[in-house]
């Protein structure tokens, strides 16, 4: 997190951990916010990559699964970086600025991402720079989000020294939008965001992102699953149109002659045990083999947890699944907001 930014939102009241924001003094009221209300928070829990030269599409399009030709300033793609045997070792938002692309990814993958894709360079004219403390991201959600847009623009087309050249919107899912800009416009961003927004810490955000069933891997679920284990395919971030890329003859198989086992679903967790990414699921059938794990987690409004995990179909549709154990708590599903490929 940039450290001026950092002390700025201390002066906001937010209480910071390892470059996080965990909430601007009430947890639970920021969460019940987030439901109904529209909702601001930072998202320095997230870094940037930032991929430039000439050959920087075409040295992407080579290596995600995803299709770069498909991105631009204004259209994001979601998608994945596979090792060979097309296990994912990174999720990500991909989108365009300039002449350069950007990545955003858990800051706690950035320096393994760069370090390997940097090995594949080879004679490429592409450079990696981590920017994550270059633009400062300002995560935006709820019911008022169009006038907050409208509101932006205006001021952009009136010159409004608060809305300098720097700053652009990217739109990443219904109802949600990051506001980027510089760390000098930063301040007066959030000033007018503050408006018509309430501040909320990060796992809000995350929250959010289960919601809308947009999985994150982390450092603890990498190389566990194959992209249309954790829906990427039905989220836009899989391309079976485009060329080879590390892991896609595996992807495309699956996706071809395979049945895939394992999919991503949205549940809940009523417990108030400590639940993290990882963590191993159970159900009747399998006996002590486990029959999935959890991919994001994060505390629900309600109570308890709201989660995304990768599952045996097969258990789904015939027992409880459980946490931990066949003793564990057992989870809830529920729908996800977009259809599963056949």
């Amino acid at each position: 997190m940039n450290s001026d930014w950092q002390t700025y939102l201390c002066n906001q009241h937010a209480v910071i951990l390892n470059n996080c924001v965990l909430h601007f003094g009430d947890i639970s009221a920021e969460l019940s916010d987030t439901q109904n209300k529209t909702i601001m928070t930072d998202l320095s829990h997230r870094g940037l990559i930032q991929f430039s030269g000439d050959d920087a599409k075409n040295f992407l399009q080579s290596q995600l699964s995803c299709d770069i030709r498909e991105i631009s300033s204004e259209i994001a793609q979601y998608g994945g970086y596979c090792t060979s045997k097309g296990r994912i070792l990174a999720s990500f938002l991909l989108w365009q600025k300039n002449q350069s692309v950007i990545m955003q990814l858990p800051a706690s993958l950035v320096a393994s991402t760069i370090k390997r894709l940097s090995l594949y360079i080879l004679r490429s004219k592409v450079q990696l720079t981590d920017i994550s403390n270059a633009w400062i991201r300002i995560g935006v959600a709820g019911p008022n989000i169009s006038v907050l847009t409208a509101e932006f623009c205006k001021s952009a087309n009136n010159s409004d020294p608060v809305i300098d050249k720097e700053i652009s919107m990217l739109h990443v899912a219904n109802n949600r939008m990051e506001v980027i800009t510089s760390i000098e416009n930063a301040p007066a961003v959030w000033e007018r965001l503050k408006q018509n927004a309430s501040p909320v810490g990060a796992a809000c955000w995350d929250w959010l992102d289960i919601q809308s069933g947009i999985p994150v891997i982390l450092p603890e679920t990498q190389e566990a699953f194959l992209p249309q284990m954790i829906n990427l395919d039905a989220i836009g971030g899989v391309s079976f149109k485009k060329g080879c890329y590390p892991g896609q003859e595996i992807v495309a198989r699956t996706q071809y002659l395979g049945k895939l086992k394992r999919r991503m679903f949205l549940v809940h967790l009523t417990t108030t045990e400590t639940i993290k990414a990882g963590d191993a699921l159970y159900s009747a059938d399998m006996v002590d083999q486990s029959c999935g794990n959890i991919v994001n987690i994060a505390p629900s409004p309600c109570g308890g947890y709201d989660a995304l995990a990768v599952i045996q179909q097969s258990s789904v549709n015939t027992c409880n699944i459980h946490w931990q154990s066949l003793q564990g708590p057992t989870l809830k599903i529920k729908s996800l907001p977009y259809t599963l490929p056949v």
